[in-house]
């Protein structure tokens, strides 16, 4: 059982989710049960859903970016059929970033709708203690959910990037570039030379590789919802404070203020314990 676990193993299996181990092969590499792995995996995760939601209050975040991510739970939506649970198919990670220290402060799984949109940008307005520019991409729910958040305390902004195809046909997931890019301003005075999507694109790039049920192409899913939101929690709680950023030379935590020291793996298990 996970509550058995020393600490020592608890620390490896935390430490190897995070760093995007399979959960079978951190059972061959530990020797810890693959259900035992995924009752700790996600005993932690909602810890560290908790520890991010306590501690990204009144954040002095000055330029945010916002993107969504697609992944799945039990299958792809167009395996589901009717009578199939609700929590299957398709499912989104919408997440934030503060530009200049690559901080997390915020995130919610959920549909690609309204709804969820308003709901997570709500979130992430309560967590703000300053006026921010905030960028998002062109998808049509976001204005209408900045607007009911913010109201006109934001300087926002739309990026629009326009992509090529390669000359033997599409490709799923490469292009041959971006053709055009179109920014307009939605609300206040962004300034147009700082609207972008870039680090949160970037962001979802490393959330692919350091979750395995968001990588590409992959055998790994979630069977359940709550598995899902799990290891999304450890995913952005381990980097906002475990990981170190290069380009920082610290965590993100560190960089926005939030922490005054790096976190060892130990200390993000025993916060959550």
């Amino acid at each position: 059982m996970a509550n058995v676990l020393n600490i020592d193993k608890k620390i490896a299996v935390i430490g190897a989710l995070a760093e995007g181990s399979s959960i079978r092969s951190i059972e061959r590499i530990t020797g810890v049960h693959r259900d035992t792995i995924m009752r700790l995996g996600v005993k932690v995760g909602q810890g560290c859903t908790s520890i991010m939601d306590a501690k990204m209050r009144n954040l002095s975040c000055n330029r945010l970016e916002v993107d969504e991510i697609w992944g799945f739970v039990g299958k792809k939506e167009r395996n589901v059929r009717m009578g199939d649970p609700l929590e299957v198919g398709s499912v989104w990670t919408w997440c934030a970033i503060d530009a200049e220290t690559k901080l997390v402060p915020a995130f919610k799984v959920g549909a690609r709708d309204a709804a969820t949109a308003t709901a997570f940008m709500q979130d992430v307005a309560s967590r703000m203690a300053y006026r921010v520019q905030l960028s998002t991409d062109g998808f049509h729910s976001y204005a209408e959910a900045v607007a009911k958040s913010f109201g006109t305390d934001v300087d926002y902004a739309q990026i629009v990037k326009v992509y090529g195809a390669y000359a033997f046909g599409e490709r799923r997931y490469s292009t041959s570039g971006v053709l055009s890019v179109e920014k307009s301003v939605k609300t206040g005075r962004p300034d147009v030379d700082l609207i972008s999507t870039s680090y949160i694109e970037r962001l979802n790039a490393t959330t692919r590789l350091h979750m395995r049920r968001l990588t590409r192409l992959t055998l790994a899913f979630s069977k359940k919802r709550e598995n899902f939101e799990a290891a999304v929690g450890l995913h952005f709680a381990y980097y906002n404070f475990v990981k170190r950023h290069n380009t920082l030379r610290c965590t993100p935590a560190m960089a926005a203020g939030v922490e005054g020291s790096q976190w060892s793996t130990g200390q993000l298990v025993e916060a959550t314990a």
